[in-house]
């Protein structure tokens, strides 16, 4: 097996409340582009099974990183 420079972690959608601090139907909400609430900058899900999805660790902590840096730009 060859290895790569990164190391993928997945959060499932506990993990994403978790780190976040927004609820189950936000995120969902958030990634909808039909809502209103949609944000196009939030990770988007990876398909892993036909019923089960997860997100990227280090895009979550990308996208809170630049909710943080904007707050000091304020």
């Amino acid at each position: 097996m060859q290895s790569t420079e990164y190391q993928y972690k997945i959060f499932n959608i506990k993990t994403v409340i978790e780190v976040t601090a927004l609820s189950r139907s936000t995120i969902y909400e958030m990634i909808n582009p039909k809502s209103r609430y949609y944000d196009e900058t939030f990770p988007k899900p990876v398909r892993l099974t036909e019923v089960r999805v997860g997100w990227v660790s280090q895009e979550i902590y990308d996208w809170l990183e630049v909710k943080i840096a904007k707050r000091e730009e304020a």
